[in-house]
């Protein structure tokens, strides 16, 4: 299998065919997604396990978002099972797929940990949800090379997850190769990825301009 090189152009094209696949079910979508949050408040509350337990699932809820978009593309009538595709089939891969993304953030904290950044990396493995502004502040100030290097390795991750799951559940692939096809993916495509992600920012700072200046 080998990754398509696309245009640039084509990361504003996902965007809007995103938005599209919402207008077509907007209220299944809000139902969905609240079931899902709902879903990570409850694994998350478990005393010890719940956190890693949601890592471990997580790519299995995401093939069940990524299966409502392929029928809702499709034309097919949508169903609450969609939402569950992922129990269905190759669930000990995509398990697995969660395992060793959940390995690779513990490796990545202590190596953070190792270059300065343990005051950093204990705000962000805390479950209190509002940490102090300036305790924050003062941890980044001081995590200086284990910042970078953390922010270089979770986005390492986060590219090799991002198609990872649906290549697991619709390919057959196992779980570090659907990793390295996906992380070749992102890196052969960086263009339209910008675009995409630079507008969803674009966007989400829009809205919260919006919430908060009351228009």
């Amino acid at each position: 299998m080998e990754p398509q090189r696309l245009n640039t152009i084509q990361g504003w094209e996902w965007i809007k065919q995103g938005f599209a696949l919402f207008m077509k079910a907007p209220l299944w979508w809000i139902v969905l997604l609240m079931i899902c949050l709902i879903a990570t408040i409850g694994f998350s509350s478990i005393p010890v396990v719940g956190e890693p337990l949601v890592s471990l699932l997580m790519p299995v809820f995401l093939v069940g978002l990524m299966m409502v978009c392929r029928s809702l593309e499709q034309g097919e009538e949508l169903e609450l099972a969609h939402l569950f595709s992922g129990f269905h089939r190759h669930t000990t891969h995509l398990v697995t797929l969660g395992g060793i993304s959940l390995v690779s953030q513990f490796m990545i904290f202590g190596l953070m940990m190792l270059l300065g950044g343990a005051d950093l990396v204990n705000i962000l493995m805390s479950s209190q949800p509002d940490p102090d502004p300036e305790m924050v502040m003062e941890a980044i100030s001081g995590a200086g090379s284990a910042l970078m290097v953390g922010a270089a390795l979770f986005s390492i991750l986060m590219m090799a997850m991002q198609y990872a799951p649906m290549l697991v559940y619709c390919n057959d692939v196992a779980p570090l190769r659907a990793m390295q096809l996906s992380f070749r993916a992102f890196t052969h495509n960086i263009g339209p990825m910008l675009v995409y992600f630079t507008t969803f920012m674009i966007l989400g700072f829009l809205l919260v301009c919006r919430h908060f200046l009351g228009g």
